[in-house]
């Protein structure tokens, strides 16, 4: 990575965080919820260290990141744009790191790998794509919304169709119950491997 490259990633992030600065979050009515204030406070503190040189903030901890939900906190949709805008300088910056370390060749080898594996799993018929919980009263994810998000990341990655990592990211799914639907600690690991892919393909 040229010296340029590297301005322009530690850029970006000085953007989002110079925005979060300038425009602080709305406090949402005291009858509606929002985002736990002082959880987000914190994160958003952890983050400014993070940015200000001591590192140890990767772009998962912000896609893994969850607030309580409460009368009367932050603008749930500002504080989720923040943090998805943060999420994508930070994999801009990681992607180019690793093409500096392991070289552009292959890097690309690498992100191809990966889609490869991920359409493993796509390629599935509707309804067999993941486990089912063995549990009957473990929560699960209705499988005919995981399986349509599904067939757009497939035809994302045979470049058909297109989808945002964003896109991933705010994806919600009906509840469901035991084995009427997926697991959802195997659907979550996949969707979150998706998405480091569709941030580098971007």
């Amino acid at each position: 990575m040229d010296h340029g490259t590297r301005q322009d990633t530690q850029g970006l992030t000085h953007r989002v965080m110079a925005s979060a600065d300038r425009q602080p979050f709305d406090v949402a009515p005291p009858d509606t919820f929002g985002y736990h204030r002082r959880q987000v406070d914190r994160f958003m503190a952890r983050a400014r260290v993070a940015y200000e040189g001591a590192g140890g903030l990767r772009s998962a901890d912000i896609r893994r990141i969850a607030f309580d939900a409460v009368k009367g906190g932050y603008a749930a949709d500002q504080v989720d744009d923040v943090l998805d805008r943060l999420e994508d300088a930070l994999a801009q910056a990681e992607r180019q790191e690793r093409i500096r370390s392991e070289g552009e060749e292959a890097w690309s080898a690498r992100v191809q790998g990966s889609v490869e594996i991920l359409r493993g799993r796509l390629g599935r018929p509707d309804g067999e794509r993941f486990r089912r919980p063995s549990r009957a009263e473990a929560a699960s994810y209705d499988v005919g919304g995981v399986d349509a998000l599904c067939r757009r990341l497939l035809a994302r990655f045979d470049g058909q169709a297109p989808l945002e990592a964003n896109e991933v990211r705010r994806a919600v799914f009906s509840a469901a119950r035991g084995a009427e639907g997926y697991d959802e600690a195997q659907v979550d690991a996949f969707l979150d491997a998706s998405i480091d892919v569709l941030t580098v393909l971007d």
